[in-house]
């Protein structure tokens, strides 16, 4: 049978017979396809007899037809993908071209100052060498900060202000002002989120980026210039004067406050001159600098408790791109002030990667991520829009950042230590924050805290990588967590039984994970967690109820250089309306080192015996070398959030002090058993997952394949445990193992396994084999089981299975045999999905 694809108004029949259908019969066929693309054959007949234009033609045509439709429309998804991409690498090509460009300029740049200062060294003698900041060596680096006379701050001296600071942005943007390096770790290409670079050495610290996003520039505009809602670490930009210019474009002096990162440092503010304007080409341009040594004109004296930081010239290139879209540069370039830290924590404010990180590459996600919202659809699975969504994102955040802070101006006191002073203690009974807490009438009843105590502690961790604890201490609460205080902050707010769905995977007091939403990069995830049994109904105060807290959780990507790792949640009312009342509490970690980690992201740890048993049951698994050893420091700051009655003031600082001290106990345990140096000091170093029980199990496994199956899983020869564990690991089908239960429990899984399953070796016991199934899933592998067992193995059809964090995963087929020990008895079942790709 022949098909045409090209329109709508015939069909190759079997015989040769074109079919052609009147213009009315394909506007009918049209509309029923927008109903159903792929109707059944009861369903065509029906349609047939419902429709009687359509009464004249034969099933078996009405069939044809709607294949055909089928292909045209992929065939027109299909183009249209293709010609997004094309716009894509045209634009990234001139972008590229652009970068290559700028470099060569820097090239010559460098190879002629190279040349006049080996001129200028051979003709002077030590004694009249001039050693001035004006030198030829220098000056790349000193024109960026110019020493000025005071400036004219009147009208027309800022607008001769911000035409210089336009200048020098652009010379930023596309120019050489500033040697820019890439930076390590970041590879531009068609899906990456740009090109990003870094300052190789400049006064202060400074991040460059590149990339394209499909909004318009206006809009692009708009969105960079409110910095609260996309900036997590900016508190405030307050507009104080707009001036218009005879150019069409703006003038805005600004105020703008950010918070500090941990409680040992101070929060730094700006007061900055804004320039928004039009170039000939079209690129609108919006730059910034700070306002400093001005008179004549408007000024910002300083501010208690904020450091006043510089920034210098500084902004954002917006190009119109060709079929819809923008080419976006932006330049960050600030002076933090790095003397007024303690010197542990000067690295964080010296870093131009954790500048490019929190603030540059924050910007371009947040553009393709309204982008990619705007494309699709509006509505997530959860029911909620992507604007709420992000909305509770930036709630948790802000709430966090405001207990670390503990700003005076919004009510917060300190109370008196008790001796030690490890913990700081802030209570706020201001107006203000309770009705932000919406706490007044919680769940339609009055609520009885009328206060907030926040218990707050920063501390210095040495040789753990900040992702690996973050993601052990998301995945087992258990380990650090009360559940008596989990039940006391959800009573203080009201907060009810939550009806989100979610099944048990545990006993009493067990925790599940029900995903809410992700960034496209996957660096942030906003979920919400399930601790089944901990919490208590108000009318029985026997019958356990299943607790619900929102989670705000990023940084667990191991290979991002200079991430800030955060885990913040809160308890959530049972309504989760989009301003219910949240009271955020959790932890930060900041690398302190710019330095690449040396562990891999997917590190094998048995951290439940590391911490039961001791040192002595340490297994190590690990996918790390010698230099895994090298020192990473990172800093640790926790802020924990109770609502209270104030007649109860004392008696809940007491203990929420002994609460945030037992966390940091827990803590230090936890990345104790985390570090490289403590797991090669009890157990030695060892090659890539070189225990003997995982070479072991390798070995079964592929024993067994090839006694079932009568073929080879691997295709290396070599006949070495350690060799087959290798290929293993690397094999690019996702294999994984299951225990011989009544409920099977992931035991093992290579690298693709757990990408596929989202997951780390850490947490795959606690995901459940009918976890990952859906119901078709599940049945398919009940009615295969018995074959399995007796038989050996069985082979699956295609479908669609869960990842741990709910998102679908199709595969084409799946092969599931059992493993047989030296005994010859089973071991465990083993699955390998091939060709898996998520949906």
């Amino acid at each position: 049978m022949a098909m045409s694809c090209k329109d709508g108004k015939s069909v190759t029949l079997d015989n040769g017979k074109y079919v052609r259908y009147t213009p009315e019969q394909v506007e009918a066929l049209e509309r029923l396809y927008h109903e159903c693309p792929k109707p059944s054959s009861i369903r065509r007949q029906q349609l047939i007899r419902e429709c009687p234009i359509l009464s004249n033609i034969e099933p078996k045509q009405i069939k044809v037809w709607f294949q055909n439709r089928r292909c045209r429309e992929k065939q027109r998804k299909e183009a249209s993908r293709l010609q997004a991409v094309n716009r894509k690498l045209t634009a990234m090509n001139k972008l590229l071209m652009e970068e290559n460009d700028r470099l060569q300029k820097q090239v010559s740049q460098l190879v002629y100052e190279n040349g006049y200062f080996r001129q200028h060294t051979q003709n002077t003698t030590l004694a009249t060498k001039d050693t001035s900041c004006e030198s030829v060596v220098t000056s790349g680096q000193h024109h960026l900060t110019p020493q000025h006379p005071p400036r004219d701050a009147s009208p027309a001296g800022l607008l001769s202000i911000a035409e210089e600071t336009l200048t020098e942005f652009l010379s930023k943007a596309t120019g050489t002002a500033v040697e820019w390096v890439q930076m390590p770790g970041m590879k531009p290409g068609p899906d990456s989120v740009g090109i990003v670079a870094i300052s190789h050495s400049c006064t202060g610290v400074a991040a460059r980026a590149c990339g394209l996003v499909g909004l318009e520039p206006t809009r692009v505009a708009e969105i960079l210039k409110d910095r609260p809602s996309w900036f997590r670490d900016c508190r405030a930009v307050d507009v104080l004067n707009v001036l218009p210019t005879a150019n069409g474009g703006t003038i805005e002096l600004l105020y703008m406050q950010l918070y500090a990162l941990t409680t040992l440092a101070p929060a730094r503010d700006f007061w900055l001159l804004r320039y928004t304007s039009v170039l000939e080409d079209g690129s609108l341009v919006v730059c910034e600098r700070s306002l400093k040594n001005t008179q004549n004109g408007p000024s910002m004296p300083p501010v208690q408790h904020f450091v006043r930081a510089e920034m210098l010239p500084s902004g954002y290139l917006i190009r119109p791109c060709e079929g819809g879209g923008s080419v976006i540069h932006i330049v960050d370039h600030m002076d933090l002030e790095p003397w007024s830290v303690p010197e542990v924590l000067r690295p964080l404010y010296e870093s131009s990667t954790v500048l490019a990180q929190k603030t540059t590459m924050a910007a371009l996600r947040q553009l393709r991520q309204i982008a990619q919202e705007v494309s699709q659809s509006n509505v997530t699975g959860w029911g909620r829009r992507p604007a709420a969504l992000r909305a509770l994102s930036q709630r948790l955040s802000r709430g966090f950042n405001e207990a670390v802070n503990g700003f005076t101006d919004e009510g917060w006191t300190v109370m008196g230590n008790d001796g030690m002073d490890d913990v700081t203690i802030l209570v706020n009974s201001s107006p203000e924050k309770l009705m932000g807490l919406n706490l007044s009438f919680a769940n339609g009843f009055p609520a009885v805290s009328n206060a907030v105590l926040c218990a707050k502690a920063s501390m210095l961790l040495q040789n753990v990588p900040p992702a690996i604890l973050l993601r052990f201490l998301r995945e087992h609460r258990s380990e650090w967590a009360d559940n008596n205080i989990d039940v006391y902050s959800a009573a203080a707010i009201k907060v009810g039984p939550c009806s989100l769905a979610g099944s048990r995977v545990g006993g009493f007091g067990s925790q599940v994970i029900l995903p809410l939403a992700h960034t496209i990069e996957h660096e942030e995830f906003l979920e919400v967690i399930k601790l089944e049994g901990v919490g208590h109904s108000p009318e029985d105060a026997i019958m356990p109820r299943d607790m619900f807290l929102l989670q705000l959780c990023s940084g667990m990507d191991e290979n991002a250089i200079g991430t800030c790792a955060e885990l913040i949640f809160a308890p959530i009312d049972a309504s989760f309306a989009d301003d219910a009342p949240l009271l955020p509490s959790g932890f930060r970690i900041i690398p302190l080192d710019s330095g690449k980690e040396a562990s891999s992201p997917n590190r094998t740890l048995d951290l439940a015996s590391a911490l039961e048993i001791g040192p002595a049951g340490n297994r190590v698994s690990s996918d790390y070398s010698a230099n895994s050893s090298c020192c990473m420091r990172s800093v640790m700051t926790i802020a924990f959030e109770f609502a209270f009655e104030s007649h109860m003031q004392d008696h809940v600082a007491s203990m929420a002090r002994q609460y945030v001290r037992s966390i940091i106990s827990s803590v230090q345990r936890v990345a104790l058993a985390l570090s490289p140096s403590h797991l090669s000091s009890q157990a030695g170093l060892r090659t890539p997952l070189g225990t003997p029980e995982a070479q072991t199990l390798a070995r079964w496994i592929c024993q067994s394949y090839r006694c079932y199956l009568g073929v080879e899983l691997l295709k290396s020869s070599s006949e070495g445990s350690e060799s087959v564990l290798k290929t293993l690991w690397h094999h690019t089908d996702a294999i994984m193992c299951c225990s011989l239960k009544a409920l099977p429990v992931f035991t093992f899984a290579n690298q693709a396994g757990l990408d596929m399953l989202e997951t780390t070796l850490v947490a795959l016991q606690d995901i459940t084999l009918e976890k990952i199934f859906d119901d078709h899933g599940r049945k398919t592998l009940c009615s295969e089981f018995p074959q399995i067992m007796q038989q050996g193995f069985a082979c699956l059809q295609g479908g669609i299975c869960l990842s741990s964090m709910g998102r679908p995963v199709s595969y084409e087929r799946a092969v599931a045999w059992k493993v047989l020990n030296e005994e010859e008895t089973a071991h465990c079942i083993c699955f390998m999905f091939i060709n898996w790709s998520f949906v």
